[in-house]
């Protein structure tokens, strides 16, 4: 019934209505797939199109897109069902293919079972080549979807910008202007408003490399670009394919030795004739990350260069940011990253208030255990914060857009080894912050942001027990309710609301191959995947807590409150709601766009 024949309608009540599974399995014990280069439905067969962009480049590859729910989003999306109140039996797509140009990647978290090889016909084994006339629609969501921005809805000057805590959120379009007064869209961060860009890297999961190139200023648009990237095979060479119309781009492969590994880690270092700048995100360099969703970054601010024989040791920051963001390069053991360790050591990030805290694929032991993952986050705040009065009434809330698997029950993972990192200041009440079906389905996307909430039901079925700890998404204070989270959040939060202990934000999901998880009697800790984020710890400001800022938007310059981006306290599910799960479908009411989900 899904993209690879993963659920099948056995008449099987659940807590999730009348679905069980056929091939479930978790992301621990299975081998990842080859990712496909045809993406087969039920309905409908969508195969790489090989016609010329809006540039008349010629243009054989798509973006590498991530997950299967992000294909089913693109299928659904660019072909809907509509809502019909009387629906047939059979709900039947009606459907043109033309549009269906798009060839997407693997997981971030789940990788299903591979697809069944389907036989050519006689008649497909050398068909003859076709001159086809047709544009590739310029997003995975077809072309008549996205709006192009007025130029009014870009920053022209850094008046609204706060640089006291320098995080950001991305602009949403179609959210009253106030709400994006301060916050940055792709264009603005790479504008001359911030510096004049000589080179830059790009750490990603997801690329659309021809929309990526547009979002440089003209004057920038020609200037060196290498991405890191985590694909093999297929997709590797779908991406360099899409980058062959720009012979400024190159690739840096990270290493992804241990399965189920992704490069999730979403990072820019920007270099200037006038310095460096590193920002650390929550969006891929895909359209839709910029558009409709709730997304975040951490901006550095504009980093000078040491002067001429400054000792390796110099431009130190109090958070030790400069020699864990070079460990942190330095594990990817990749002689394309050389150049730019280097340059980081000839600058100087003493202004840096934030700490790093990054996940790298390996199995570490000793003193290197509390380098990367949630062991990382552990050791800084038992050495860098102070216990507070009531601790066990301080709330930890989680806040993610993609769940692993956790195990039988609470005690494997999640309220054993990861609560103790997040209650490391005591006791507390633990909120998870995850969008329900309701959300999805009355979000600015309609049912396709679901696409980039990959939470399975085989996954979900084996942890109805953790669905207890489920709150809503709403974000009225951002103004971004409707916008679907892709941002990851964690944070220490006062019994009234008031006051934060810490915050991070990450591209790290709730999942083991994201933070890692304990082996060999506790001696020993496994990481999957690179990640990385930002931690804010209020000693590094001179603070005792981070008081809650109230009114978010319009952005101030002169505001001391730290601007969370959804509303406190979280709204627990109500009796009626639902987690989101992408691959089962949704056909009792129409989404905002008068549409229905069905994964098929």
């Amino acid at each position: 019934f899904t993209a690879y024949g993963l659920l099948c309608a056995t008449i099987k009540d659940s807590q999730h209505g009348k679905w069980t599974i056929s091939d479930s399995e978790d992301e621990d014990n299975i081998i990842p797939p080859t990712k496909p280069d045809t993406i087969t439905t039920s309905r409908t067969t969508l195969s790489p199109k090989r016609n010329e962009d809006n540039h008349s480049v010629k243009e054989p590859s798509a973006p590498s897109m991530g997950s299967e729910a992000r294909k089913v989003a693109h299928v659904n999306q660019t072909i809907p069902v509509k809502y019909e109140s009387n629906p047939s039996p059979s709900v039947k797509r009606k459907r043109e293919t033309e549009e269906a140009g798009w060839n997407l990647s693997s997981s971030d978290d789940e990788t299903p079972p591979p697809a069944p090889k389907k036989e050519p016909k006689k008649s497909d084994v050398n068909p003859k080549k076709k001159k086809t006339e047709d544009k590739r629609p310029p997003s995975p969501h077809g072309t008549s979807y996205y709006k192009e921005e007025p130029a009014d809805f870009f920053e022209t000057n850094l008046l609204s910008m706060n640089d006291m805590y320098r995080f950001y959120l991305n602009k949403v379009t179609g959210i009253p202007k106030k709400f994006n007064t301060g916050a940055l869209h792709i264009k603005d961060i790479l504008s001359p408003m911030f510096g004049t860009l000589k080179e830059s890297v790009q750490f990603n999961y997801c690329f659309d490399i021809p929309w990526m190139v547009e979002q440089y200023p003209p004057e920038f648009r020609d200037k060196p670009v290498v991405l890191v990237h985590g694909e093999k095979r297929e997709s590797k060479a779908r991406l360099i394919e899409q980058a062959k119309p720009y012979p400024h781009i190159r690739f840096c492969q990270a290493k992804l030795d241990i399965a189920f590994g992704t490069h999730h880690t979403k990072m820019m270092l920007l270099w200037y004739e006038e310095g460096f700048r590193v920002i650390i995100l929550t969006s891929n360099l895909i359209r839709a990350d910029w558009y409709q969703k709730t997304q975040g970054m951490w901006m550095s601010p504009l980093y000078p260069r040491l002067p001429e024989g400054s000792p390796e040791t110099a431009g130190e920051s109090p958070t030790n940011f400069k020699s864990d963001l070079l460990e942190y390069l330095e594990a990817y053991r990749a002689p394309e990253l050389a150049e730019c360790i280097d340059r980081i050591k000839q600058h100087d990030l003493s202004e840096t208030r934030v700490y790093l805290i990054g996940s790298t694929p390996g199995r570490y032991q000793g003193p290197a255990m509390e380098k990367w993952g949630h062991l990382r986050l552990r050791k800084l705040l038992s050495e860098h914060t102070k216990p507070v009065q009531n601790e066990e009434r301080w709330h930890v809330l989680g806040q993610f857009s993609s769940i692993g698997s956790m195990g039988l029950d609470k005690t494997k993972w999640l309220a054993a080894e990861f609560q103790r990192t997040l209650t490391t200041l005591g006791k507390a009440g633990k909120s998870l912050v995850y969008p329900s079906v309701e959300n999805v389905r009355t979000s600015l996307e309609g049912y396709p942001a679901g696409g980039s909430l990959p939470y399975s039901i085989q996954t979900a079925q084996k942890q109805l027990w953790l669905h207890s700890y489920f709150h809503g998404w709403h974000a009225d204070v951002t103004g971004r309710s409707n916008a679907m989270p892709h941002i990851k959040t964690y944070m220490r939060v006062s019994p009234d609301f008031t006051q934060l202990a810490w915050f991070l934000v990450t591209s790290a999901n709730l999942s083991k191959a994201a933070w890692g998880a304990l082996e060999k009697n506790s001696t020993q800790i496994m990481v999957r995947s690179y990640e990385l984020g930002v931690l804010y710890l209020p000693s590094a400001f001179n603070m005792s807590t981070f008081p809650v800022e109230k009114n978010v938007f319009p952005a101030s310059s002169s505001s001391k409150g730290f601007p969370v981006p959804f509303d406190l306290p979280p709204q627990h599910y109500s009796s009626k709601e639902q987690p989101w799960i992408w691959n089962i479908p949704y056909t009792q009411a129409p989404d905002t766009h008068g549409n229905v989900w069905v994964p098929s």
